[in-house]
């Protein structure tokens, strides 16, 4: 019985494939199984009649002896299709010998059927020079050879920059072509067309083709199955609900599995993308909407895609900025954490540097958990602890996950991104350091971090060595800062005493009394707890007292209510008073800068 419900679901299957593909004179065809699929306006030569396709040459294709598809852009100009979006209107070829760049030295698109997929184009001048000169970045390897290095320079850069091409030779002159096909080098040239006008009808599912009867180039939508397919139609969803239900489930399973392991593999292998400066202003809409402005430059909203939001840092051009970039390329461009703020890109073209990060619509926690920001409502205890939870299995990421431990320096809540759905991720890594997992300490040469975050011993190694604990502490403040909802050493007291908030809430804590804060639901309180005690374990003084992150994260997975107060994290002698409304004031100690050359 089974293998007759089989046989006769591969009858109907192909009964019902035979139908379609007869009513349909112009269906879709290929060059052998690996290429794009081909339809109107394209036709593929001796395979599709001239009807099916638009009437112009440019958009015949060919099959190459290989199976490849082919598109004669000029006389001179062949290339090989790698894909064909027909929503957009958009075709992505390739030079199969590598060197995009030697196509394009006559290429001109005026009087073409496609224009270049981007905005911004430049005019470039083409230097051979007998020996190599140290600008790699202007160097064109294809067009080079070991006797004459090749270079190529815009029209808008500063002939200031490039006094020692002087004795170099002036061979050729390159006009209206986008940076990324020269002096990136990209060998995927990315085409579009404007007519035939056909986004229309394949957004709503449908085909495209020339009117019927009427003679020029007049388009016209079309369903994808003609009414004499209709039995076909019914045929086919009946037989594909038969197979699915007998067979498909293990199938559908070890399928889904597989696409998802190659998903994973590809974004492991992600690497971020080199953009122009004339991209980065495109992205922007010219610098448009401004999301806010750092230490080191302005952040501004922008699109990578109709689909991707992005936030770009321009950086400025203050000192330590080339360290900062080199830092954040060098460690956010290699890692891929849910927790830890994805870069899509950077931009290092000339003096002009930029990061493209994936845009993160809630903006940073210190929006939600500053006293100051009153009009940001309370987000609850429940998703204070995913918030710390997911900061947490970021940092540990960082120390844990990756092949060098990654020291972060600068956790805050300004540096904790929250996405569409309060989802925390770690960013900003312009001080962070690489180090060895089995490297116990790492070498400073100056303080790095932000006052009220910045652990003892990054001050001073009268209180032990800098490592991952380091990170550690940091964690902790901004922890008891969500706790505490107010910054750090905020001065809020109307007798001018000051609020050491993490001090006040461990007395509190050692005295056994209620932590005073805003409870709304039952287990808010045990929450509230919870993270007060984590929070004053990371701050310990002593770092071999604090725990890794990966006990953090086990802590607060857990189910687990009698923690232990830990020992007290401050220098302070005096002690808690039992009814005090806030902490005794902090006793400041001098520090001991230490600075060191090792």
């Amino acid at each position: 019985m089974v293998k007759m419900v089989v046989y006769l679901s591969f009858f109907l299957l192909f009964f019902a494939f035979t139908i379609c593909v007869h009513t349909n004179e112009c269906h879709s065809s290929k060059c052998g199984s690996k290429g794009p699929l081909v339809r109107f306006p394209f036709r593929i030569q001796g395979k599709q009649p001239r009807h099916c396709g638009y009437p112009q040459h440019r958009f015949v294709l060919s099959c190459s002896e290989n199976d490849d598809t082919l598109l004669q852009l000029t006389p001179s100009l062949q290339l090989f299709i790698k894909e064909i979006d027909y929503k957009a209107q958009l075709i992505s070829a390739y030079d199969s010998e590598g060197c995009l760049t030697r196509k394009l030295l006559n290429f001109n698109l005026s009087g073409s059927s496609f224009q270049f997929n981007i905005e911004y184009y430049y005019n470039f001048t083409l230097f051979n020079c007998s020996s190599a000169i140290q600008y790699d970045s202007n160097l064109i390897p294809c067009l080079s050879d070991p006797h004459n290095a090749v270079y190529a320079i815009a029209s808008d850069e500063y002939i200031s920059d490039y006094l020692h091409l002087l004795s170099c030779t002036k061979i050729h002159d390159m006009s209206g072509l986008p940076y990324r096909y020269v002096l990136q080098q990209e060998n995927i040239l990315e085409l579009s067309w404007s007519d035939p006008k056909c986004r229309s009808c394949e957004t709503k599912g449908k085909y495209c083709r020339l009117q019927s009867n009427i003679t020029g180039s007049k388009t016209e939508c079309y369903a994808k199955l003609k009414p004499g397919a209709t039995l076909g139609s019914i045929l086919l969803v009946g037989a594909l609900v038969m197979s699915h239900w007998l067979y498909s489930s293990n199938k559908m399973d070890r399928e889904y599995q597989s696409k998802m392991d190659k998903f994973l593999d590809d974004y492991k292998s992600f690497k971020p993308s080199r953009f122009s400066f004339a991209d980065i202003k495109r992205m922007t809409n010219e610098f448009k909407d401004e999301l806010g402005q750092g230490a080191y430059g302005t952040v501004y909203k922008g699109k990578l895609s109709h689909e991707i939001m992005v936030a770009v840092k321009v950086l400025s051009n203050s000192k330590g900025n080339g360290e900062e970039f080199v830092n954040e390329v060098g460690t956010i461009g290699r890692i891929h954490h849910v927790n830890v703020v994805r870069l899509f890109g950077f931009c290092a073209d000339g003096f002009r540097r930029a990061l493209v990060y994936e845009y993160l619509p809630n903006d940073s926690l210190q929006k939600f958990i500053s006293s100051s920001q009153t009009k940001s409502p309370f987000l609850g205890w429940r998703r204070l602890k995913d918030i710390s939870l997911g900061i947490a299995k970021g940092i540990d990421y960082l120390h844990q996950g990756c092949d060098q431990r990654i020291l972060h320096f600068d956790i805050k809540p300004q540096n904790i991104l929250l996405d569409h759905d309060f989802n925390p991720k770690v960013s900003d890594f312009g001080l962070a350091k690489l180090c060895g997992k089995d490297q116990s300490a790492v070498s400073m040469t100056t303080a790095k971090g932000t006052i009220g975050y910045m652990a003892p011993e990054v001050f001073s190694r009268n209180f032990g060595n800098v490592s991952y604990k380091s990170d550690v502490y940091s964690f902790g403040m901004l922890v008891l800062e969500m706790v505490g909802g107010r910054k750090i050493g905020e001065e809020r007291m109307g007798n001018d005493e000051e609020i050491y908030y993490p001090e006040w809430i461990y007395n509190l804590l050692e005295e056994g009394e209620d932590l005073r804060l805003e409870i709304e639901e039952d287990g808010d309180a045990k929450i509230a707890k919870k993270l007060a005690i984590v929070g004053l374990w990371c701050i310990q003084w002593n770092p071999m007292e604090r725990p890794s992150m990966r006990t953090v994260v086990q802590i607060l997975e857990g189910e687990g209510e009698n923690l232990a107060v830990p020992p007290n994290p401050f220098s302070s002698a005096v002690s808690a008073r039992k009814n005090a409304k806030m902490p005794q004031r902090r006793l400041h100690l001098e520090l001991e800068i230490i600075s060191e050359t090792e």
